[in-house]
């Protein structure tokens, strides 16, 4: 799936005496979700240094301009990023470093403020000035308020105003302080490395790629502290008493096939949904071939389910990246056009099944059909590895709009069918899908295909509503 964008990745590390390296080398594990902009905060213990520019981790530090060695300190915290709230320019780069009473801050965040409008405009008819567009520099305002500030936890105080979905990761002078939502929607873990020191980060790939061990998940509403005392620990809410809401499509998509996400291995799901999709929707076919690289894993299941050959019908191009970025449906349709090129010895005459991990407003999907028929498929059977998108995300995945998204604009899967130009097409159920996760199915929001939000935003039909929801949720909070 192309349609969309992905949130953000962020990295944090305390100790280490090749932690600005460290992170450099996370973040480009980290690439996959975000390649907008990329930066990375670092301190001496006194003072806090940060560098952020647009493009991809290698183009903004790349080599001979001497960045990594004037941040070169033993604590840092690094970013990826795509615009969910704020627009995509160089202001709006993370992390963000500021400064108020209590000194030096840089901050790093994954995910999506619903009440960041709100607790904007209030800050801003108080005098408040703000330097970017994005939701994570409210954070900043709401740490710097003076009767935040004289809390005995200030950030556990501030981050029960936050409402949507957060992983955070902060910068002091002398330590990292990392948080997740009540919710846990989004993922962050813990990890240690070869020599000993703790480091925090959205996905596992990331602990590979510097030879460091994940330990566990930060648990929802959990506060982490990295400083010289080691490693410690703080809820800013009773443990327990919120049921989780893990973002199943990290998944079904956005997370990389060696991660460890919410608990388990992110290849071993979508092997499995692959076989569920089998299941529910079979196929008399020559060959499976998936859409890479997200497709890949359903691809294999559905082929071991189904006793289909699985091969290669499309070859990625490595040296374009993930097409959600692009701003423009004509520039996401020429970089599919780049990104993926379809073997003709593979498919010509061929019955084939094409295995995707999502749909969304399906132009592109329509596209790589195209371009199958033009290799001379026999037929083409299309099988989506999640349920159809019906409701968009407000909780860091921009999804378009109700109007934009496919399964809307065509009623029913006969006419999506037919706008795709496929013999058949085949959507696994979401409670297949739900069931080939470990956790609990209520544990995982859903709300992109059900519309149940977890965090009510049932209100939010436009942005006028959108701010009259968010004032009902800002009431409920002491500012």
């Amino acid at each position: 799936m192309t349609d969309k964008k992905e949130e953000c990745g962020i990295f944090a590390i305390y100790g280490d005496p090749e932690s600005v390296q460290k992170t450099y080398f996370a973040l480009h594990s980290l690439q996959h979700r975000g390649q907008e902009s990329a930066g990375i905060a670092s301190s001496d213990g006194e003072l806090i240094h940060c560098f952020t520019g647009m493009g991809q981790v290698n183009r903004v530090f790349r080599a001979g301009r001497g960045i990594l060695e004037r941040l070169d300190n033993p604590m840092a915290i690094g970013h990826v990023r795509y615009s969910t709230t704020g627009s995509s320019n160089p202001t709006n780069a993370q992390p963000f470093l500021s400064e108020y009473s209590r000194g030096q801050i840089a901050v790093a965040h994954n995910g999506n403020l619903i009440n960041a409008t709100l607790l904007r405009d209030e800050y801003e008819a108080y005098g408040h000035i703000f330097k970017t567009s994005n939701d994570t520099e409210i954070i900043v305002h709401l740490m710097a308020k003076p009767s935040h500030v004289v809390k005995p936890d200030p950030l556990g105080h501030v981050l029960n105003h936050l409402q949507g979905a957060y992983s955070l990761v902060f910068l002091f002078a002398d330590r990292i302080e990392a948080a997740r939502d009540p919710y846990g929607i989004r993922p962050l873990c813990l990890g240690k490395t070869e020599n000993g020191h703790y480091c925090v980060t959205s996905e596992t790939c990331a602990l590979d790629a510097i030879n460091a061990t994940y330990i566990r998940d930060v648990e929802p509403g959990e506060i982490v502290t990295l400083d010289k005392h080691g490693i410690r620990s703080r809820f800013f809410i009773e443990p327990g008493t919120i049921i989780p809401a893990h973002c199943i499509f990290e998944h079904v998509y956005f997370a990389k096939q060696s991660s460890i996400i919410f608990g388990e291995n992110v290849h071993d799901v979508r092997i499995r949904s692959g076989r569920q999709l089998a299941k529910e929707h079979p196929a008399d076919a020559d060959i499976v071939i998936p859409v890479p690289d997200s497709g890949t894993s359903a691809a294999i299941g559905y082929a071991r389910e189904s006793g289909i050959p699985f091969d290669m019908g499309f070859v990625r191009s490595h040296y374009v990246g993930r097409t959600f970025l692009s701003p423009s449906q004509d520039m996401r349709d020429l970089a599919v056009k780049l990104k993926l090129t379809v073997v003709r010895s593979v498919v010509e005459g061929k019955r084939i099944v094409v295995i995707d991990d999502s749909i969304v407003r399906g132009t592109t999907t329509k596209g790589k059909i195209k371009s199958l028929r033009k290799a001379g498929a026999k037929e083409v059977h299309m099988r989506v590895a999640c349920p159809p998108i019906k409701h968009p995300c407000f909780y860091g995945v921009d999804f378009p709009t109700h109007e934009e998204l496919l399964a809307n604009q065509k009623k029913g899967i006969e006419a999506i069918r037919e706008f795709l130009n496929v013999d058949s097409l085949g959507y696994i159920s979401l409670e297949g899908l739900l069931g080939c996760a470990s956790l609990p199915a209520d544990h995982y929001c859903n709300a992109c295909w059900s519309g149940q939000y977890r965090i009510p935003v049932s209100k939010i039909v436009n942005k006028f509503s959108m701010e009259r929801h968010q004032m009902q949720l800002f009431d409920e909070h002491e500012m």
